[in-house]
């Protein structure tokens, strides 16, 4: 295994990007609402991402950068990066979140991934447009890694994808490894195996022969 690929929301991170976004301008409960909605598969994901980069509309990039600089990652997630890269496995985080508050959380912790695919809320006279941008709009998660991994040479059966949603279920049916991170009940089937923490993440991937040595 040469490439792992995390999910970012609910994976390497517990915080909910639209959410803390949404508390910044007094939309939280409807951003809320079309979640649900896109979860009871009422409206599709894309859409869904759009209605709620909309709400945003209007607010200040300032307030924006604030919420980023909210969203953490979850205990032990860096030191399982910085492992991996240490031992030049390939990283990716690949997310339907928001590129500046991943790497506003990687900076925070002082680590890196080799790449990020995200989605961008764009920016006009410093102010959220209300649009959304990003190849994870209404592009998938299988593609994504198939992208990375033709890129570095890699097969598919050489890659670790380890996610917990419905949007995961793509990357996970094709990656050679399919890890399920607390995964949602319908995710669940599909994963090779489930962990619940990030130590318990690079126990499995020192079993499984990608990282060497025994987890700090």
């Amino acid at each position: 295994m040469t490439l792992v690929a995390f999910d970012f929301d609910g994976t390497l991170s517990d915080s909910e990007m639209t959410v803390l976004l949404g508390d910044r301008c007094g939309v939280a409960d409807e951003m809320a609402d079309i979640t649900e909605r896109a979860m009871n598969d009422e409206i599709g994901y894309a859409e869904s991402l759009r209605q709620r980069a909309a709400l945003l509309e209007g607010l200040p990039n300032a307030e924006a950068e604030a919420a980023y600089e909210r969203v953490e990652l979850r205990p032990d997630a860096a030191t399982l990066i910085d492992a991996l890269n240490a031992a030049s496995i390939t990283t990716a985080i690949l997310t339907g979140g928001f590129q500046r508050g991943v790497e506003s959380a990687l900076e925070r912790e002082g680590t890196a991934v080799d790449h990020i695919v995200s989605n961008r809320l764009p920016v006009a006279d410093d102010e959220l447009t209300g649009g959304v941008e990003g190849s994870l709009i209404e592009g998938t998660k299988d593609t994504a890694l198939e992208n990375l991994a033709d890129a570095q040479g890699v097969d598919l059966s050489e890659t670790v994808a380890v996610g917990d949603g419905a949007n995961d279920l793509p990357m996970l049916k094709v990656a050679g490894l399919a890890v399920g991170f607390d995964p949602k009940p319908a995710v669940e089937p599909h994963c090779d195996v489930v962990v619940t923490s990030m130590r318990e993440l690079r126990e499995l991937l020192v079993e499984e022969g990608v990282l060497e040595g025994e987890p700090a």
